[in-house]
């Protein structure tokens, strides 16, 4: 050991490279701050550039009759030249029309801003790099050359699709609305006005079972993880020790990849209800609000506020309100993994607690900035802060509150205790459990109508899942390859009757590549091998061919899976115990969004990419997939939504490397479709879809 205190060898070097990757964060930090009030300055003096044009003319004097018009023109050069301001057009008295390609100064600097905070961002974090609305904002940022760059930022910021991942980018959302409001992509946002909705909703069976029975931080904090994100807040009722009854409100946050189901903080609602708005006039405040007078809260009642992420922003809002804090005494606000809040509580006996992961980039100031070195109390009074070092740095997953869970039960310890004594009034027995809908009437649900179809929640080994499992933002790529028919029903299982459709002489294998960026199982890679097949009673070699003129819930045929990987663990739980598919747990980066395709999942030693070729629209292709669980077949119903187009497949190209796992890369290489081209790729850049429960049939 050396005397500084450090092991030799690579941990030494590997915490001198974390310092020096936190030095440039820092440096490149500033730099973005520092361009971005240059940016401000540069608009501001265009602003009042056009104010002085529409001032009226100053008297001439005698001697220089044209000093006024010389000075306007000065002022107009100032706004409209090349190498002037470029000021927005409506600062001027009259319309002046633009040069070809020329954007305002303020403008380019500002996109230079962003294009610093991106690189600050992803110095530590570079895993966001495959984030879906990292890759869309990094693009439009990138658009060959600055005027174009500002032009393609504000096209995404007028796409709603765009806001929906764009939001999952908390490291920006500080940044972005300045970004939006210099590129006038839409006016300046005001306070929210709408109104917010409640609505008492029942829990399932299974939410009952594990929604808390006694007061403790645990216990409140698992009750969010089981409400998850679809738009619900739980209050309860706790029987404290002194016998008095007390109230808790729970409002959780949300999670990247999530659908948000029409709650009041949809897509865009990140940008429109910032912290600092007036706590009662955000709808999903004002929602709350309205959940708690439905409750019928007694007035003068002592009340804890327990939120995550966003739903703690809304309380501490909600803790400054001044009447509803004369109304009730709001004694606790804990907000785990939450921004920081600069206001005060209304009433300064409120105990107020942040709770932060130093790696959870969606909680700390400036994307990122370092807080204290380990739990520790504010200087104000009744303030307590703690933020500690999580085992992982990965983004968004050190956010998730099952993480925050398992940090309070091993890292730190010594913080859920403090919390639990703080909170020893609310540590009795719950008396009543009700949770509320909190919803926006300003905007349907996501998905609507497609996706709004009824549910039922199934149980699962990591917990329920609602089915039909709903995918609200996806992209998708299905790559056909005829094969040997004889080679393709000896991968078929044997217990089964089952035979490949053919297409002429030959049978079909389809290689079906998605990115679900957004689902109620979370966001996921997926990469399937299926081989069509017809009825399993009585199967016919064109069945498909047949079927296709049938509604689906009418197929006999399908499409069996060989083999599936999937990206993430509840996904991979799903395809096994709801559809019967031997799913594979693998890493996987896909990019499935434009003309250029590529799928690489370097586990699996496999990659797909290639530029499509010429395509013709087609209907919605909906499936019939067939799985195999015990002695039984599988069949599961998925519909889609989208605008599939038909592609030739001569400019894609599958690669095996030589060590490719099993069984998927053994399937490939039978079919021989390790150095084959497809015959046709039907992709689909956004498509909506929806897989049933699977329904187990005898045979």
């Amino acid at each position: 050991m050396r005397a500084d205190g450090h092991a030799p060898g690579r941990p030494a070097r590997d915490q001198h490279h974390a310092r020096d990757a936190q030095d440039d964060e820092e440096l490149l930090r500033r730099c973005a701050t520092d361009v971005a009030a240059v940016a401000d300055g540069i608009r501001q003096v265009s602003l009042r550039t056009g104010a002085a044009l529409r001032l009226p003319a100053p008297t001439a004097s005698a001697r220089r009759p044209r000093t006024a018009l010389a000075a306007r023109w000065a002022l107009l050069r100032a706004l409209t030249d090349r190498r002037g301001l470029g000021g927005p057009a409506f600062t001027a008295p009259y319309p002046v029309r633009r040069t070809p390609g020329r954007e305002d100064l303020a403008r380019l600097v500002g996109v230079t801003a962003l294009r610093l905070k991106i690189a600050a961002v992803l110095v530590n974090h570079p895993e966001l790099v495959h984030d879906p609305g990292m890759r869309r904002l990094t693009a439009a940022v990138t658009a060959g050359s600055d005027p174009a760059a500002v032009r393609a930022l504000r096209r995404l910021f007028q796409d709603r699709d765009a806001q929906r991942a764009l939001a999952g980018l908390a490291p920006l959302m500080a940044e972005l609305p300045a970004v939006r409001a210099l590129l006038d992509a839409s006016p300046p946002p005001g306070p929210d006005r709408c109104e917010g909705a409640a609505e008492a909703v029942g829990l399932t069976d299974q939410e009952r079972q594990v929604i808390a029975t006694e007061g403790s931080l645990l216990g409140f904090l698992r009750n969010l993880e089981v409400l998850s994100t679809d738009g619900r807040i739980l209050v309860q009722n706790v029987r404290g020790p002194d016998g008095v009854v007390r109230y808790v409100v729970q409002a959780p946050g949300t999670a990247p990849g999530r659908p948000r189901t029409g709650s009041p903080h949809a897509g865009t609602g990140a940008w429109r209800d910032p912290a600092a708005a007036d706590p009662p006039h955000t709808r999903y405040t004002r929602s709350v609000l309205l959940a708690l007078r439905e409750h019928g809260i007694p007035r003068g009642a002592d009340l804890a506020l327990i939120g995550h992420g966003e739903g703690g922003t809304v309380l501490l809002n909600l803790a400054r309100d001044r009447d509803f804090c004369r109304a009730h005494r709001v004694t606790h606000v804990i907000a785990v993994g939450s921004p920081p809040d600069g206001g005060k509580p209304a009433d300064p006996r409120t105990w107020v607690a942040r709770i932060v992961n130093r790696h959870d980039l969606a909680a700390l100031p400036e994307a990122g900035g370092a807080g204290a070195a380990g739990p520790s109390s504010g200087p104000r009074p009744n303030r307590y802060e703690a933020h500690y070092p999580g085992p992982s740095r990965e983004f968004p997953a050190c956010h998730l509150l099952r993480a925050y869970i398992a940090h309070l039960r091993t890292v730190v310890p010594e913080v859920r205790e403090y919390a639990d004594e703080a909170l020893t009034p609310y540590r009795g027995t719950v008396v009543r459990t009700q949770a509320y809908r909190v919803l926006d009437r300003a905007h349907p649900p996501e998905g609507h109508p497609f996706l709004t179809l009824p549910t039922a929640s199934v149980r699962t080994t990591t917990g329920p899942v609602d089915v039909p499992v709903r995918y609200y933002d996806s992209s998708a790529a299905h790559l056909c390859f005829p094969v040997d028919a004889r080679t393709a029903r000896a991968l078929l299982p044997d217990a089964g009757r089952m035979a490949p459709s053919r297409l002429g002489g030959r049978a079909l294998a389809v290689l079906s590549l998605y990115e679900h960026r957004c689902s109620t199982i979370g966001p996921y890679a997926e990469i399937a091998l299926s081989l069509p097949v017809g009825d399993p009673w009585r199967p016919r070699p064109y069945d498909v061919a047949a079927d296709l003129l049938r509604r689906l819930d009418l197929r006999r045929s399908g499409r069996h899976v060989l083999s599936l990987a999937v990206s993430s663990e509840e996904a991979r739980t799903v395809a096994q115990e709801l559809w019967g598919h031997k799913a594979l747990l693998s890493g996987a980066e896909a990019d499935l969004a434009g003309r250029a395709l590529r799928f690489a999942a370097p586990d699996l030693g496999l990659t797909v990419e290639g530029r499509l070729g010429p395509g013709i629209p087609c209907p919605d292709a909906d499936w019939v997939l067939y799985g195999r669980r015990g002695e039984g077949t599988v069949r599961t119903l998925v519909r889609t939504h989208g605008r599939p187009r038909l592609h030739t497949g001569t400019g894609m190209r599958l690669r095996l490397d030589t060590a490719a796992a099993e069984p998927m890369a053994g399937q490939l290489r039978r079919l021989g479709l390790d150095t084959a081209r497809p015959l046709f790729v039907l992709a689909c850049p956004r498509v909506l879809l929806h897989r049933s429960a699977g329904a187990l049939l005898p045979c």
